[in-house]
């Protein structure tokens, strides 16, 4: 039976969002009554749109009744995740043949690493790659000669830019089929403490790279738990993978099945069949709250509250931080995976994974097991685990019990009752803090504030001896409208230093940070930034500043007449606006909402 408060937020984000849903599906209702038009096409658009396949292609897509499938790509050699991709189409289209259909690539999306641009000039342009992949999947299916698309990406901005541009073409059914994560190297417990000692000059970079090596070190996605293996466990429960196709590493045998399974589940469920299960049936309002629980519940990514509220308005579904918040206080904290513990994504794959989540999470009422998935209608088919035999992919009943409760856990006998997303709000405006990794004692902090333009002044300001205090460092002017939001991580290592050392430590900012702050409590994204004349802007080195994640308060500990007096300060700073193409993308700068309406241009 479905928990009484999780249905209550449901319906009150359904009437929420009555007519822009209304609006949505009439839109798509009327892409449907069209299809496809390669069976209206003229001979000379048929022509381009076949020329390079092969004859027995050629000659099936010239009958409108046998589906042809669309790929989206976001491969790329770089960005490790994604380097499986390059062989995925070969192997797509092999698979539709066997079932009677036809694939073509349509098209490819940029695949940004976080990884490779975090703290340089070029993450300026990682949000916005999001928006920037929307498009590209929107131009790659425009041509209109698909029944279905099939969507290749893992990581950051690439799952949700590839969502809103399929929510475009909601009439068309879809499904993500990812890589899987690298094999375990170094532990991310181990790599974080040698980060640390290199910001302490304890080590060298030569000992920093070693151990950067180790612990990012083949084909696949990183091992821990922030923004791209949160995607993974939100599109299983979302029931846009197929299951069990989040954590699966590559070059395995399962792997390859999941993959050409995929394709194959994909030509069954076109309008073509009779189990037609189009995106826009399968995305409402009961999944993108059951995609929050699972988000909350595991301990995901901070950046999904910027990225799902963009994703949900894609769909005509309008939904806010206080959502979050509401739903973080009756889930129930069931994994620890780092930065939220010690464990690795495989571990938490072996200890029971995304099916023993969906599992404890439906049988203690905590997610809709009513909705549409490309599986089939009901949740609890998700909680179904593949397996090999004689080659081929069947699945079995998943586990009831965790393989190891240091690492997963059930819903009733949680890590946590609350799954520690915490909405703030107070003089300074609104933002979220994740509170699962740090401990009680440091979720209050009052303390002076000491202000930064950039993240780099504090690298400037710690080396210098400038902050072996109690400090709130204010980071402004990192706001989407301001440089494009980059990650914010490289102080992280400083700030926890800080709080070893014994300081009271906190971090306000109008930037992000993607999987959480850790142990040091971060109140991100704040809005409305600083560039937009948000309160931050307002802030003064010294000024006593109060972060309460307890009772959700973000306080400037100022008389109030003079916080009213005083007026917003301007950036110093210009570096944003051109170099490193960030000159191309000053449209979207202009255009960009807040980080609580989604941070797109769309």
């Amino acid at each position: 039976m479905t928990d009484s408060r999780l249905t209550a937020i449901t319906q009150r984000i359904t009437e929420r969002s009555t007519e822009t849903r209304a609006a949505y599906l009439e839109k798509i209702d009327r892409m449907r009554a069209q299809g496809p038009l390669r069976g209206g096409l003229s001979c000379s658009n048929l022509a381009h749109g076949f020329a390079a396949c092969s004859e027995q292609d050629k000659q099936t897509l010239k009958l409108t009744e046998s589906a042809n499938i669309g790929i989206v790509n976001a491969y790329n050699d770089m960005l490790s995740a994604h380097q499986p991709l390059e062989t995925y189409p070969a192997l797509i289209k092999q698979a539709a043949h066997e079932v009677g259909c036809t694939a073509q690539v349509a098209g490819g999306v940029p695949a940004m690493c976080d990884g490779v641009t975090q703290g340089t000039a070029g993450m300026e342009l990682s949000l916005f790659s999001r928006d920037v992949i929307a498009g590209a999947t929107a131009i790659a299916l425009s041509h209109n000669m698909f029944d279905g698309a099939l969507c290749l990406g893992v990581c950051d901005k690439i799952v949700p830019g590839l969502m809103i541009g399929a929510l475009s073409f909601g009439h068309l059914p879809v499904i993500f089929a990812p890589a899987g994560p690298m094999t375990s190297g170094l532990s991310n417990k181990e790599k974080a403490a040698v980060r640390q000692q290199f910001a302490e000059g304890k080590v060298g970079r030569d000992v920093l790279l070693e151990a950067e090596s180790a612990a990012y070190h083949g084909e696949g996605t990183c091992t821990f738990y922030g923004t791209a293996n949160s995607n993974q466990m939100l599109m299983e429960v979302m029931g846009i993978h197929i299951p069990g196709a989040a954590f699966e590493p590559p070059g395995t045998g399962l792997r390859e099945e999941l993959t050409r399974a995929s394709a194959q589940r994909l030509c069954k469920i076109t309008a073509l069949g009779n189990e037609y299960t189009p995106l826009a049936d399968i995305v409402d309002e009961k999944c993108i709250v059951n995609a929050i629980v699972a988000l909350l519940a595991t301990g995901g990514s901070t950046n999904h509250s910027i990225h799902w509220i963009a994703i949900a308005k894609a769909a005509g579904i309008v939904i806010d931080w206080q959502d979050f918040s509401e739903l973080s206080a009756i889930t129930p904290l069931v994994a620890r995976v780092y930065p939220n513990g010690s464990a690795d994504v495989n571990h938490f794959h072996a200890a029971g994974g995304t099916g023993y989540v969906i599992r404890t999470l439906l049988d203690n009422g905590l997610l809709h097991e009513d909705v549409n998935t490309n599986w089939g209608p009901g949740l609890s088919r998700y909680s179904q685990e593949p397996q090999l035999e004689a080659g081929k992919l069947h699945y079995v009943a998943g586990v009831s019990e965790s393989a190891d409760t240091d690492v997963l856990r059930p819903a009733n006998e949680p890590f946590s009752p609350e799954g520690g997303l915490r909405l703030l709000e107070g003089n300074l405006g609104r933002s979220v803090i994740k509170v699962s990794a740090v401990a009680p004692e440091h979720r209050v902090v009052e303390a002076p504030a000491r202000v930064f333009e950039d993240q780099t002044e504090l690298f400037t300001a710690f080396e210098a001896g400038e902050l072996e205090q109690d400090v709130i460092a204010v980071v402004r002017f990192q706001g989407p409208a301001a440089n494009g939001m980059p990650e914010l991580h490289k102080m992280t290592p400083y700030l926890g230093i800080l709080q070893d050392r014994g300081f009271k430590v906190a971090l306000v900012t109008d930037g992000r940070m993607s999987g959480a702050s850790g142990k040091v409590p971060a109140a991100i994204p704040l809005t409305p930034e600083a560039l937009s004349g948000g309160p931050i802007g307002r802030v003064r080195d010294g000024d006593m500043l109060r972060l309460d994640a307890d009772k959700g308060e973000l306080i400037a500990l100022v008389d109030a007449s003079e916080w009213q007096a005083r007026q917003p300060l301007k950036r110093m700073a210009q570096d944003s606006e051109s170099g490193m193409g960030r000159e191309l993308f000053a449209h979207m700068r202009n255009a960009v909402t807040d980080a609580e309406s989604g941070a797109g241009v769309f």
